[in-house]
């Protein structure tokens, strides 16, 4: 029988025992327990931007927006990049070769052709933009919506998207600009938008499908929570990367609509971008002979779309978690010095074990 002493002297190395640090004479359930009951790290706005916006910080993602961002800077500042008025007419220096007056040359009537690049690059990211946009709130509010509801109206939006995907989009776009004398950017823009939104809203759709069966999804509905804010809260934030992968096709798509337009002479020669610099070209036989008024505009047309198919496979990697663990293993093994294009695969031998396996073999051959 132990006596009121004994027991509180018990009490006492068993509260000691329980006070010792995890690691330190401790069993290891106690650390476990421990690091159990170690709190989580608080959220901050910067770790949850930082995480938002993970699917651009791969190298490919991050040269397509550095080439982006160049062209937004340019599309900016056009008067004070551009040396002369795109539209300014020097007779006297037609068709000019590239010198240091004329960076890019002249055209056949003596209009620099670099001033018309630079100041033709803002009406193609102005029209790219608004038709983009356009496009992507309107693929999100249909494909979500169809995604999310069941029975009919799920059926019905389906229908209607299905109804945009086969409208041939070039042919509408020449009859709608066609009929106005100068038809404004935003009209322009929202033809594109128009005709570009509905396989954004296919790929949501199928996606929101998938998530509407997750169990954090149940438990909101289970909870009360209103439709808005399931779509708004639970839903959007998971398909952030579809939503931009969607943006930067429908961008391409847009930026290759307008120049196409342009190139035909459907759209005024008022309108200046990069398809009215080849449709002028195109009309005055600058092919072949005046490459320098051609050819740039090619080129940036060509640089825009390397850099968002470049955003774009990086967003693609940060979806797929094949694509994302291979590239992560590429990029480690680079850093390692190991060339990853080698047919052979590289291996590492030890000198050391190489040398004590010889002496063996030497003194087994005595």
């Amino acid at each position: 029988m132990t006596t009121p002493a004994q027991e509180s002297q018990t009490v006492t190395q068993d509260a000691q025992t329980l006070a010792q640090p995890a690691g330190v004479g401790a069993p290891e359930t106690l650390a476990v327990a421990v690091a159990d009951r170690q709190r989580p790290t608080k959220a901050t706005f910067w770790s949850q931007l930082k995480a938002s916006l993970a699917m651009f910080s791969n190298p490919k993602s991050a040269t397509g927006l550095i080439i982006m961002a160049v062209f937004i800077l340019v599309a900016i500042f056009a008067p004070w990049i551009a040396p002369y008025d795109p539209n300014a007419q020097n007779l006297n220096e037609t068709l000019q070769p590239p010198s240091f007056e004329h960076l890019l040359g002249t055209t056949h009537i003596g209009q620099d052709v670099f001033s018309q690049l630079v100041f033709g690059t803002r009406g193609v990211l102005v029209v790219g933009f608004l038709a983009t946009i356009m496009a992507t709130v309107v693929a999100i509010i249909v494909g979500v919506t169809a995604g999310y509801l069941r029975g009919w109206k799920s059926e019905s939006l389906s229908a209607l998207s299905n109804v945009f995907l086969v409208i041939p989009g070039l042919p509408l776009m020449i009859i709608v600009a066609s009929q106005f004398d100068d038809p404004p950017l935003w009209l322009i823009a929202a033809v594109l938008g128009l005709t570009g939104w509905a396989w954004g809203a296919r790929v949501l759709r199928a996606q929101t499908m998938s998530l509407r069966n997750r169990d954090f999804i149940q438990a909101a509905r289970a909870n009360g929570e209103p439709l808005h804010r399931v779509i708004l809260v639970e839903m959007l934030p998971n398909l952030l990367a579809i939503i931009a992968s969607s943006f930067v096709g429908t961008m391409t798509a847009a930026v290759l609509g307008l120049t196409t337009l342009a190139f035909i002479g459907v759209i005024p020669v008022s309108n200046l971008n990069w398809g009215t610099i080849l449709f002028w070209a195109q009309q005055n036989n600058a092919f072949p002979e005046y490459w320098w008024w051609y050819v740039p505009a090619g080129l940036c047309i060509a640089l825009l779309g390397v850099a968002l198919s470049l955003i774009n496979f990086g967003i693609d990697e940060y979806v797929n978690p094949r694509l994302r663990s291979a590239g992560e293993r590429a990029r480690a093994m680079k850093r390692k010095g190991i060339n990853i294009n080698n047919a052979v695969t590289q291996v590492r031998t030890d000198t050391s074990a190489a040398g004590s396996a010889e002496h063996t073999r030497e003194v087994k051959t005595e």
